[in-house]
């Protein structure tokens, strides 16, 4: 696990429940499979198990030649690309992932940040705060509110699907722009399927639910954004490699769009970036996945895959190397 990740996500309770469910010490943490400590090389000579966060070392074939026994990897986060290589899915290693408990949070801001977005939230509070007297609000947000909105899922993702369920109690309409998936598919979880184009012009929100793949940068270029409607608001919850972020940049600073931005490329913008400053983009660090009591979530949910294992069971939420092509 990752320096100090694992300490947030192996509180007492799971410290006692992971005990009780291997023969473990949960305050042995490897930070490095290659040269590992004395104590870590001799846990991986028996273990069967592996137990990984953010920041875990890559499990290369070195790593592995000194984990004769490994059959298993239970991810207590999102993603697992970055630390399983080919060497783990050549010698058929199962792989469980929390990334579904980590999709919840996600999900969640991505709620909050549409709802917002159509009342018009993030202007009216700097306009107040900057005006700090009477005002004319209801003839200055006579285009805001939610009712029969329209907003635009980019990938029927874990997230994506998510914020089309929280969506269902909403009069909103929503587009899903998805390569995978068809009409009914899309109808059944409560969306419109359309091209990315069309969800552009359409859309009063876009929000970006999409992977991180090779095809999926830049997906929203210049000529998408130029697609959106005047005072259309888009909010990336993804990765910032999904954005063209050079032509995003002239779009908000003439106030035409709105934006909620919690990734950028990179991961922390330039100390000079108008991102900061502007009146109608939301920029936050990178918050909207699991983090503080979150984490237990996914502390849970890597037990619970473990339990299985112990018991003999399939993984419920098992990784495959055939899925990783469209997957984050």
């Amino acid at each position: 696990m990752g320096p100090g990740v694992a300490e947030r996500l192996l509180t007492g309770r799971h410290r006692d429940r992971l005990t009780a469910l291997a023969r473990t010490d949960p305050r042995l943490i490897a930070h490095d499979l290659e040269s590992p400590t004395p104590a870590v090389e001799s846990a991986l000579a028996t273990a069967e198990t592996l137990l990984t966060c953010w920041g875990a070392p890559p499990l290369t074939a070195g790593a592995l030649a000194r984990a004769p026994r490994l059959r298993a990897v239970v991810h207590a986060a999102g993603s697992v690309k970055h630390h399983m290589t080919d060497a783990c899915w050549e010698r058929g290693i199962a792989v469980s992932s929390a990334a579904s408990a980590n999709a919840l949070p996600v999900a969640e801001y991505a709620l909050a940040a549409i709802l917002f977005a159509g009342k018009r939230v993030l202007p009216s509070a700097r306009r107040y705060a900057r005006l700090r007297t009477g005002h004319d609000w209801a003839g200055e947000l006579s285009d805001a509110g939610n009712y029969r909105r329209t907003v635009g899922i980019v990938g029927a993702s874990r997230v994506g699907r998510r914020v089309i369920e929280l969506l269902r109690p909403f009069e909103l309409r929503v587009l899903l722009h998805d390569p995978y998936i068809g009409d009914p598919e899309a109808a059944e979880l409560g969306a419109v399927r359309t091209g990315l184009d069309e969800l552009c012009a359409a859309a009063d929100i876009v929000s970006v639910h999409a992977p991180e793949l090779p095809a999926t940068r830049r997906l929203i270029d210049g000529r998408r954004l130029a697609l959106m409607r005047d005072g259309a608001t888009l909010i990336n919850t993804s990765r910032g490699s999904l954005i063209d972020e050079a032509a995003l940049l002239p779009e908000l600073v003439s106030g035409r769009l709105y934006a909620v931005l919690d990734v950028t490329e990179p991961e922390v913008p330039p100390a000079g970036s108008p991102l900061y400053t502007l009146p109608n983009v939301l920029l936050t660090p990178h918050i909207a996945g699991s983090l503080g009591g979150e984490l237990h979530r996914l502390a849970d949910r890597a037990l619970d895959e473990l339990e299985r294992y112990g018991k003999g069971l399939p993984f419920a939420h098992p990784v495959r190397a055939e899925d990783l092509g469209r997957s984050a």
